[in-house]
């Protein structure tokens, strides 16, 4: 089973990670030079999901040999356990003798209607704190963290830009032997708007069993919604428990139901690992199948909660005997080739109708008579190629995609 490249590449250094340099730095430097008497006791590092704020602080106590005390979301935080545990590592020294580092990660995620006093519990760690304490928000303008901000020096974290993020997954794909287009890595990283997990999810997701994805490979990730992304629906439709629940899932899918049938068709055979269950799955799927096939014909949209039924509790039904794992989603082969015959297509068509304009013809002759030759022509690279593209209006992008098709 292949480690996530979110944790295989986490960096551990300072120097190891990807934009923010600035606000790095400012970090550094109140480390430095913190004290019992500086006047901001905490920092309050923030900016959106996937910017590095978590990441920079466990590197930064790595390089300036801090022992890290952390406390994250997914900790209930009362103020009798923020007390308990911030309170405690904020006052008492380290076993070792050494430096103690207290970081809360997404503050913001505090509930006041069940975290009742959270808020007043961290300002009085802040308070009386002999060591430097981190907060990390994504929106440190909430109105429940006034009382923290005046408490803090506050620091912004950005997404890292394309001149950051692209000679970092550049390392990345070399690591991992991977020929990867400069345009497809732009793809991936503008798409994901720079968060750095959501990106790296992506370059492993398409990149399994390759050795070299080009933009055609990554643009079918345009679709995706990070909040609710196809990851978490068949998560939910695999692990359901219940027919409701897996139906459930659907809800969340910002696909149409035959793409993510297509999804739950290719992980299948890789969720349920044993061949009954397997089995049973596959012929829930193949009736689905057939019900969206009479939907596509007659039309009858009737028949779609049937289909819905059997591709998500069918499936997650089929689920007896076999053993939960944790297994990379694969993303589906057949959307793969369907939009790569689609854009082959496409470029097809455009060429042909040059072709049609230039030589009187018409574009299927174009097509089924001429583009043969152009390629063959195109793929000589000689003079006369270029005069021929030329003369036919063909930009850099059909050439080498023709010269691809040749090979």
């Amino acid at each position: 089973m292949d480690t996530p490249f979110t944790v295989k590449y986490r960096p551990k250094s300072l120097k190891e990670i990807a934009g923010n340099r600035e606000a790095i730095q400012t970090l550094v430097n109140w480390l430095n030079t913190w004290n019992k008497s500086t006047k901001n006791r905490a920092i309050l590092l923030y900016g959106p999901s996937g910017s590095g704020k978590t990441v920079t602080v466990e590197a930064a106590s790595s390089d300036l040999d801090y022992d890290l005390i952390e406390m994250n979301a997914s900790d209930e935080r009362t103020s009798s356990l923020i007390e308990k545990i911030v309170g405690s590592a904020a006052e008492q020294a380290t076993l070792t003798k050494g430096k103690r580092l207290i970081l809360l990660d997404e503050v913001d995620g505090v509930d006041p209607s069940r975290d009742r006093g959270a808020v007043e519990a961290i300002c009085s760690a802040i308070e009386r704190t002999k060591w430097p304490i981190i907060l990390t928000a994504n929106n440190p303008w909430d109105s429940k963290l006034t009382p923290l901000r005046s408490k803090c020096l506050m620091v912004e974290f950005k997404r890292p830009g394309l001149r950051e993020a692209i000679p970092y997954l550049k390392s990345i794909c070399e690591k991992e032997n991977l020929d990867v287009d400069d345009k497809a890595l732009r793809f991936i990283v503008e798409r994901n708007d720079g968060d750095m997990r959501a990106i790296l999810n992506d370059l492993q997701t398409l990149s399994t069993g390759r050795r070299k994805l080009t933009y055609d490979d990554v643009t079918w990730i345009d679709w995706r919604d990070r909040k609710d992304n196809i990851f978490k629906v068949l998560g939910s439709i695999f692990n359901a428990k219940t027919c409701m629940w897996a139906r459930k899932a659907v809800e969340l899918a910002d696909v149409d139901y035959e793409t993510l049938f297509e999804w739950i068709y290719e992980n299948t055979p890789l969720q349920l690992t044993d061949p009954v269950d397997r089995e049973r799955a596959l012929e829930a799927l193949a009736k689905a199948d057939l019900f969206f096939t009479r939907i596509r014909r007659s039309q009858d949209w009737s028949l779609l909660p049937y289909a819905i039924d059997l591709m998500t509790a069918g499936v997650a039904m089929s689920k007896e005997k076999s053993k939960p794992t944790w297994v990379k989603m694969k993303f589906p082969e057949r959307i793969r080739l369907r939009g790569k015959i689609m854009r082959e297509k496409a470029i097809q068509d455009a060429v042909a109708r040059k072709i049609a304009s230039k030589c009187h013809t018409s574009t299927y002759e174009a097509k089924s008579c001429f583009i043969p030759y152009v390629k063959q022509i195109l793929n000589s690279k000689s003079n006369d190629a270029w005069k021929v593209a030329s003369w036919l209006g063909l930009d850099e992008e059909i050439i080498k995609h023709f010269l691809r098709t040749s090979e």
